[in-house]
């Protein structure tokens, strides 16, 4: 067990306590390590919550809404082909909210459990960052500046909404993601400013919950960083779902009045305007480093914000880490955070259990979900690649139909010559959990004939990863 250094306060301080920043003080604080986590996010009622904007304000919030979203969708539009009717049915958004909030509290509390069970300090404050070994705490409410010393400081301040010049946020009309979460009414109309992740996900919710939904994409190609057969088939999918998605279209400005906000944009067409209840700011996050560390600690960031980092998240200064959103390594997922975070507090015990960034898989939890790991098709044609691929439509697998889930493909890639697996990207129910299967078949160098002769349950929904391996072997089952 590592043994404390007495002539600091802590072995190892975290500044952060969102995914990134709590699962390294846990693992620290397993490892015997005295450690303290600073963390300054409040409630509305500003009190201390842990967990970051992924517990609070993200991910988790988003997922937890969206569900009641898919609820009432499935009982005011889709029960009918089951021979259900309901009549009468009434929307409580006030307890939609609670729910979703009270699902936050939970997590948040469960965290706050864990670190009293480890003795994990925590610091209600703003940390920041004087030198390789010192930081300055600043307590949120109220009272005197200090300076802890650490051995070992590991930064995990997460990352921040990208402000957009073209909409400027009032908080009433004009609005960012964390309030588009807890909005008190439906907006009879909405307008998102980005079509990406973020855009995508908050739109699904609030379609489903009865607004007309408009996206505005500066992008000309829909979701790009995707494998192209899937975002196209998205683009589709969301199309047929009722969304407007304007691509090649800038937003120039944004004139709020009291009840709505007009917007206008151009496209290839030339300038346009509509006007909206809500237009919610979606445009992408950045890193939270800009009060992070003093001057003259001389922390090395790069022209976006971002800290520079080596292989081992190990920043310019010795004992300094950067984890999760704030480095420049890997997409800001809270999985890839967690895993950095547990990384890290391993090296500093002396323990080396390197993150193979290659196969991080990333979601969109939209509906249908969104999920992919590896390389998509068009950049590996674009460097020579020799591949294959196979896409297998869930209108095609049983258990798909069964469930009324339809929507959606797999698609398989391999080498053409050696099949070992080197892509794979979902659009369609339960995406995100069917990923993992991909994760697990790309970590340990599996081809597509061991996923084909990898006995699946049938009916299922994996199975359609299963019958992807089969066409790409020539034994596509009809």
């Amino acid at each position: 067990m590592p043994q404390s250094a007495s002539n600091y306060d802590y072995d190892v301080i975290v500044i952060g306590a969102g995914p990134a920043g709590y699962a390294a003080a846990i693992r620290a604080a397993q490892l015997g390590f005295k450690t303290a986590s600073i963390d300054h996010w409040r409630d509305p009622a500003g009190l201390p919550k842990l967990g970051g904007t992924y517990v609070n304000a993200g991910c988790i919030a988003c997922i937890s809404l969206l569900e009641s979203a898919k609820i009432h969708q499935l009982l005011k539009y889709d029960l009918a082909d089951h021979g259900l009717h309901i009549e009468g049915l009434k929307v409580d958004l006030a307890q939609m909210i609670a729910r979703k909030e009270g699902i936050a509290d939970k997590l948040s509390a469960k965290i706050v459990t864990v670190f009293t069970a480890l003795n994990i300090t925590r610091l209600f404050a703003q940390g920041r960052l004087l030198n390789a070994k010192q930081i300055e705490i600043t307590p949120v409410d109220g009272g005197n500046k200090s300076t802890l010393s650490a051995k070992n400081i590991i930064l995990a301040s997460g990352s921040l909404p990208v402000k957009q010049a073209c909409a400027a946020i009032n908080n009433d009309t004009i609005i960012n993601a964390d309030k588009a979460l807890a909005l008190q009414s439906i907006p009879k109309t909405l307008g998102i400013l980005g079509a990406g992740i973020i855009g995508l996900e908050l739109a699904g919710i609030w379609q489903r919950m009865g607004a007309k939904v408009t996206l505005f994409e500066a992008q000309n190609h829909f979701l790009p960083a995707l494998d192209q057969d899937v975002s196209q088939n998205a683009y589709d999918f969301f199309k047929a779902q009722g969304f407007t998605i304007h691509l090649g279209a800038r937003v120039i400005s944004s004139a709020p009045s009291v009840a709505e906000v007009k917007v206008t944009y151009q496209d290839a067409s030339g300038t346009h305007a509509l006007i909206f209840d809500k237009l919610i700011v979606a445009a992408g996050r950045k890193p939270n480093s800009e009060n992070l560390a003093a001057a003259e600690a001389q922390l090395l960031l790069d022209e976006n914000g971002f800290v520079h980092v080596d292989e081992h998240c190990k920043t310019n200064l010795p004992g300094v880490y950067a984890i999760g959103d704030l480095n420049v390594l890997g997409a800001m997922l809270a999985h890839k955070g967690i895993e950095e975070g547990i990384f890290v507090a391993e090296h500093i015990a002396g323990l080396h259990s390197p993150i193979n960034y290659l196969n991080i898989p990333n979601v969109i939890y939209s509906d249908p979900e969104i999920a992919w790991v590896g390389q998509t098709e068009q950049t590996l044609r674009a460097i020579g690649e020799p591949i294959k691929t196979a896409v297998f439509p869930f209108q095609a697998n049983a258990k798909a139909q069964a469930i009324s889930k339809t929507t959606g493909v797999v698609k398989l890639i391999t080498h053409a010559e050696t099949d070992k697996i080197l892509g794979v990207h979902i659009i369609g129910t339960h995406a995100a959990e069917l990923i993992a299967e991909a994760v697990l078949a790309m970590e340990f160098s599996a081809s597509s004939e061991d996923l084909a002769r990898t006995i699946h349950a049938h009916p299922s929904l994996s199975s359609a990863l299963y019958e992807a391996a089969l066409m790409l072997n020539e034994r596509a089952l009809p």
